[in-house]
């Protein structure tokens, strides 16, 4: 079985998360191969998008949202996530067993007593009116029922597990500061999201691996795992085996992948690229070693937005009074300095509407 370096797994990643070549897209089709965009910071999603795609309008993602084509919802790993409405609607009942037992794992004394499924469908009266709800605002409306349990507790069960719900513009939009209103994904979107499978098979499970080989891989089932949170896939790879070719890792692991997707060679040239706060090209993996150092793996799961420099996560940055400032994680050489403060000035610009092109790069 044929061995795929660390190198060779980069920039096939690259190449499948639209990093190695901008992609000339609509936003929306954006969206759908990279089976969304973690969005808790709310503004994060469009620098991900401008790092990915040639000519980006950060207005056609503000679109999308209010025209209800994109959606941001709970789902993979219990993140928010910005999705199209298709996939939120395909995918949320795969999701629902593994949202309720994050949330009892982590709630589970306080939960103790309440029934969920009368919880639920407390809370589904009181959204029943049509007027959206901050967490809070849904979890005192149902807490009298339940005053042991808490208000947050119950407000984030609900939010977060029980009712499939939609995040509502204004929050998302660009340049735009809004607190969270959440409404049933089903008023929001026009229709219930689709129902499991009743026959014992997967076809959900089976789309997910096939989408995830193709913007992730090759990748291992706990790679998989990883990126969705699901653990009962293993039936759905077993499904999809028969399409998918086979490689090891340097450290023996089996790795999946779609025959005809793009593995370039390790020599391809990797472009510096501005990633946005918890990027799923990094998150997506269980194995993060492909993309960044083990030493500064806790920048992934920090909110540290980072700068790939031949492919690594290489340095650090955040912007101050409109300049882009950028912390190496080591030495750049004087190419890669070039390469970034190129790449920033065309950030700062972006981000500025063309008034700044102000980056400052420190010492490494």
């Amino acid at each position: 079985m044929t061995v795929l370096d660390t190198r060779t797994l980069n920039r096939a990643t690259l190449a499948r998360q639209l990093l190695l070549d901008r992609a000339d897209l609509p936003v929306r089709d954006a969206v759908a191969h990279l089976c969304g965009l973690q969005a808790q910071e709310p503004q994060e999603p469009f620098v991900g998008l401008w790092s990915r795609l040639r000519a980006f309008d950060a207005a056609a993602l503000s679109d999308l949202l209010t025209g209800r084509r994109l959606v941001r919802t709970i789902l993979m790993r219990r993140t928010v996530h910005l999705l199209t409405a298709e996939d939120a609607l395909a995918w949320r009942a795969r999701h629902d067993a593994m949202l309720r037992q994050r949330m009892l794992g982590t709630y589970r004394r306080e939960l103790d007593g309440v029934d969920l499924d009368e919880l639920a469908a407390a809370g589904r009266a009181v959204l029943a009116d049509g007027e959206p709800r901050s967490m809070g605002d849904l979890g005192r409306a149902v807490a009298g029922r339940w005053p042991a349990a808490g208000a947050r507790v119950l407000g984030e069960m609900l939010v977060a597990a029980l009712i499939p719900m939609a995040q509502l513009p204004p929050r998302g939009l660009w340049r735009t500061k809004a607190g969270v209103r959440n409404a049933p994904l089903s008023s929001w979107l026009g229709r219930e999201p689709d129902p499991p499978a009743q026959n014992g098979s997967d076809p959900v499970g089976e789309a997910l691996v096939r989408r995830y080989l193709a913007a992730y891989g090759p990748a291992a089932s706990a790679d998989l795992r990883a990126w969705c949170g699901l653990a009962g896939l293993p039936a759905a790879v077993a499904a999809v085996r028969p399409e998918l070719v086979s490689f090891r890792d340097e450290r023996g692991r089996e790795l999946l992948d779609l025959p005809d997707a793009p593995r370039p060679g390790p020599d391809t040239p990797a472009p510096v690229r501005f990633l946005p706060a918890f990027d799923n090209a990094i998150l997506g993996y269980h194995d993060r070693g492909r993309i960044i150092d083990d030493a500064h793996r806790g920048l992934s799961v920090a909110g540290a937005r980072v700068v790939l420099v031949d492919g690594r996560v290489g340095a650090t940055w955040t912007v101050e009074d409109g300049t882009v400032v950028v912390t190496p994680l080591g030495r750049l050489s004087g190419g890669d300095r070039d390469a970034v403060g190129e790449q920033g000035r065309a950030l700062a610009a972006f981000l500025s509407d063309g008034d700044s092109h102000r980056v400052r790069i420190g010492d490494g």
